[in-house]
């Protein structure tokens, strides 16, 4: 939620900037960039800048303005960038391996189009897309297009690049007050019903929907309601299976999961434990460590996956360790001894691969595990 706010605020000053007053524009570089701190994806809404140059909005560029908001936006970046040239492009290597694997749910265009008619609630379409239209056709609208342009190529970047679903979200809020004024304008002299009516169907929609997208409903009863008004969340990540929305479904299961790491590192003797080493497979088992961790005194956890890999194995040398894996195949070539200590405890809710983990107390790796660790980096 944070971010998506991060996201429609940068793009509202910076389509604010190119359509009002100038002075506006070096707000939307700062925040604009300030947002990409939270999510290097948004850069992808810098598409208002593009779009600028298909509407008469295009002057702009010959202001001071536009280039001081582009300067300031350079320097806020300028660390992050550095940290990218300095590491080999990171970002760049996720989203280049996640094309290449089997990770997410791959859309056609008209797939990723009907997918945005769901998320933004099916009966709001009409006020939205009506927005969009608007700002393509009308007289009125057009001042004001470069927003439909904005949206259009932020659309394709993300249909070319297999974008998730939802990483289109924050452009709706600016359709949804673009369509609000056409409504407006367009039953003030006609059909006037429509108006309070439109606004009781988006209300009582928004009421059907309420306990697909807010924690309102137990997890017992929330598969039975979805059920119940025909409505399933379009899945994002080919392997999500879980009964509910991974949403929700990857909000369960943590601290038992700890509880279970915690159980098997208090068996260890004393000694064992001052040099045993927490090793999980992705960020959401690490964070999860690092989170509920200290309660049941564990260590922080290491991993080899995206931003973990980059703060490397600390001065654990590998004598022994405590994994988490759905199996014990790499272990086994890693290590002169491994024990399976079991599955962790989960929740019948938390995602299936999560519930699958078994617990390996590995000794002896093979070779040092700062020589290990290049091979264990992941970037998926």
């Amino acid at each position: 939620m944070f971010m998506s706010l991060c996201f429609g605020r940068a793009r509202f000053t910076c389509s604010a900037g190119l359509l009002t007053a100038h002075h506006l524009t070096p707000g939307s570089g700062s925040v604009s960039w300030s947002a990409s701190e939270f999510k290097t994806s948004t850069p992808w809404f810098f598409s208002a800048w593009q779009s600028c140059l298909l509407t008469p909005q295009r002057r702009q560029f010959a202001q001071k303005w536009i280039w001081l908001g582009g300067l300031i936006a350079l320097v806020i970046a300028l660390p992050n960038i550095l940290w990218q040239i300095e590491r080999g492009w990171p970002t760049w290597v996720l989203l280049h391996g996640i094309a290449k694997s089997n990770k997410n749910v791959v859309l056609s265009p008209w797939e990723f189009f009907f997918q945005q008619i769901t998320l933004m609630n099916p009966v709001t379409f009409p006020l939205w897309f009506g927005g969009l239209i608007w700002l393509l056709v009308s007289h009125q609208g057009r001042r004001y297009r470069v927003i439909a342009f904005t949206y259009l190529i932020a659309f394709t970047e993300f249909v070319v690049m297999h974008g998730k679903n939802y990483y289109l979200a924050p452009a709706y809020p600016m359709l949804f007050v673009a369509g609000g004024v056409a409504f407006e304008r367009f039953f003030a002299l006609r059909l006037r019903w429509l108006k309070p009516a439109t606004a009781f169907l988006v209300l009582v929609s928004a009421v059907v929907f309420a306990p697909v997208v807010l924690p309102i409903l137990s997890p017992e009863k929330l598969p039975a309601y979805m059920r119940a008004i025909h409505f399933e969340v379009p899945r994002t990540e080919t392997s999500h299976t879980a009964a509910l929305p991974q949403l929700y479904a990857d909000q369960f299961g943590w601290e038992e999961m700890v509880r279970s790491v915690a159980r098997i590192y208090a068996s260890l003797p004393a000694n064992e434990q001052n040099v045993a080493a927490i090793f999980c497979q992705n960020y959401g088992e690490a964070g999860a460590i690092d989170f509920f961790g200290p309660k049941y005194g564990l260590p922080p956890a290491l991993s080899g996956h995206q931003n973990y890999f980059y703060w490397g194995p600390g001065n654990y040398t590998g004598e022994i360790m405590i994994v988490l894996d759905d199996d014990a195949a790499d272990e086994r070539e890693q290590f002169r001894s491994v024990e399976d200590r079991g599955m962790v405890e989960s929740s019948p809710w938390a995602m299936p691969w999560e519930r699958r983990l078994h617990i390996f107390v590995c000794r002896d790796l093979k070779i040092p595990l700062r020589e290990l660790w290049p091979k264990v980096r992941v970037w998926l």
